[in-house]
């Protein structure tokens, strides 16, 4: 079982990697579903991470969505077809670099 501080690393990774494409602009993304499919898996390990860590790790941060991050999970796993490519930029764009730097005070809190 990996520990809540190897999920938060996923977390951060996962993040990374969907920075090294995203930072291509939104058309490369609307236009190239290797990127969609790379950025999309990468929320989906987000979400998954998310949803493993412990309770009392969450209720630390209660200012990241923490629901909201693993409802989107669950999305992209299971609705897959429904996928809104706009949305989901949209969710990159403005949601990634604000749960980077709370994963960061996080782990700097462990």
């Amino acid at each position: 079982m990996r520990k809540p501080q190897e999920r938060l690393k996923d977390i951060l990774d996962a993040i990374s990697f969907i920075e090294r494409y995203a930072k291509r602009g939104p058309e490369a993304f609307k236009n190239d579903e290797l990127i969609q499919s790379w950025c999309v898996r990468h929320l989906q390990i987000i979400g998954e991470a998310a949803r493993a860590l412990p309770k009392n790790v969450r209720d630390r941060m209660s200012d990241i969505p923490w629901s909201d991050i693993i409802g989107m999970r669950n999305i992209l796993v299971h609705d897959y077809f429904d996928i809104d490519i706009d949305l989901t930029w949209e969710a990159i764009q403005r949601d990634l670099p604000k749960l980077k730097r709370a994963i960061r005070r996080l782990l700097a809190d462990e």
